[in-house]
């Protein structure tokens, strides 16, 4: 069993060092601006537009890349990315961040959306334990009292999805416009899960613990579903759900987080403990044969999107990996090497760098969508080779 893990540990450090890290290295260059948009055949689009998401994805990777192989050109990629953030993304007026900045800073789209303000958490988080900057977490702890001022809804027991620039209501709230114009999503709150989590490890305090908290109650809660095993997505201001489209990606990618930020908020909880293994099993309703997992179901019309997307399949393997060391039964491990293989034969792009977006459900190539862009970040992928490296590090020094 060492030697098969330790082999596959081999296989994700090479796709980290000398596939993805190499990719967005020649996006964010010393001497010239950062590139915002790669397309699917690799041309970089000079001028594109920077996304909160993009922007926060790349620093917290380059912070976690030189945390986790010591590549001092990650390190400097960090410290450039962080500046561009600190010095252009963070609204130093009203608190919060913008939604999208120009090529050379400039805001675009002044919007505040909770889930974006999340991931400069996070990415500041990483980048003060990879540097030791503790201006970074304060950053990080600004931003988080940003969103518990203006952004926690006491009264219904969430965060409230977007604001105008000074935090007033918003008639348009989506995240993307594939998403429904609700008050609550479970998208924006597991993600200020995993940034309240990295908070409580740089910026202990009582506050940011009650906080996290808060949000483990509101996915056991209110967001999982007993009768299903699976996610909601939307809600109302009242929590009443609208929409019965199943996640695949967000079931496996929830079932790993949720775990992980109890153990931060060191919550021991039979009834976390069995969301997030409910979460998994459901999960594994949208595996396929070959190792992929499916985007999403529709439970209201039967209809299934079966596309097989890059950041769905890199979070199965976390998923499965954890359910594996949770119960310590080896088809989880099986089934999370399977989805392995299935990037590596069909997602990694051998051609030109990085993932694709998606293989599509006819088993065709989506070279339409980005490589790099708004939403395309070595995020998802990126923290898959790391977070199963270290995972392989501590049981193989057990």
């Amino acid at each position: 069993m060492k030697n098969s893990l330790a082999a596959w540990r081999s296989e994700l450090h090479a796709e980290l060092t000398e596939n993805i890290l190499p990719f967005w290295l020649s996006l964010c260059p010393a001497d010239g601006p950062l590139t915002g948009r790669v397309d699917g055949e690799g041309r970089a689009h000079a001028g594109a537009g920077l996304s909160a998401v993009l922007l926060a994805r790349m620093l917290w990777f380059f912070s976690a890349a030189y945390r986790t192989v010591g590549d001092r050109r990650a390190l400097d990629a960090a410290r450039r990315v962080r500046l561009f953030v600190s010095a252009n993304l963070i609204d130093r007026r009203y608190g919060g961040v913008f939604w999208e900045l120009s090529h050379n800073g400039l805001p675009l789209n002044y919007k505040k959306q909770s889930y974006a303000a999340g991931f400069a958490i996070y990415a500041l988080c990483e980048y003060a334990l990879a540097t030791g900057d503790m201006r970074a977490a304060e950053e990080a702890e600004a931003l988080f009292e940003s969103l518990e001022e203006h952004a926690c809804d006491t009264a219904h027991d969430g965060y409230v999805e977007a604001f105008a620039r000074d935090w007033q209501p918003l008639d348009d709230m989506r995240l993307s416009d594939k998403d429904t114009n609700t008050t609550f999503s479970m998208n924006t709150h597991l993600h200020l899960l995993e940034a309240y989590a990295a908070l409580s490890k740089v910026s202990p305090s009582q506050r940011v613990a009650d906080a996290l908290g808060r949000l483990i109650r509101i996915h056991v809660d209110r967001i999982f579903d007993p009768a299903t095993g699976h996610l909601n997505l939307f809600f109302d201001r009242g929590w009443r759900v609208e929409g019965r489209t199943v996640s695949y990606g967000h079931d496996i990618e929830a079932s790993w987080l949720l775990d992980e930020a109890a153990a931060a908020a060191r919550i021991s909880s039979p009834k976390v403990a069995a969301v997030v293994d409910s979460l998994a099993v459901a999960a594994i309703e949208g595996l396929q044969p070959d190792g992929s997992m499916i985007y999403e179901y529709d439970r209201a019309t039967g209809r299934t999107d079966a596309d097989r997307h890059w950041w769905v399949q890199a979070e199965s393997v976390v998923g499965l990996f954890n359910m594996y060391q949770r119960t310590g039964d080896e088809r989880f491990l099986c089934r999370s090497r399977d989805a392995w293989r299935y990037i590596s034969r069909r997602l990694v792009d051998r051609r030109h760098g990085e993932w694709l977006w998606s293989i599509r459900a006819d088993g065709s190539e989506n070279r339409t969508d980005d490589k790099a862009g708004f939403w395309k970040c070595p995020y998802h992928n990126g923290r898959m080779c790391m977070e199963i490296m270290a995972r392989i590090d501590r049981m193989t020094d057990d």
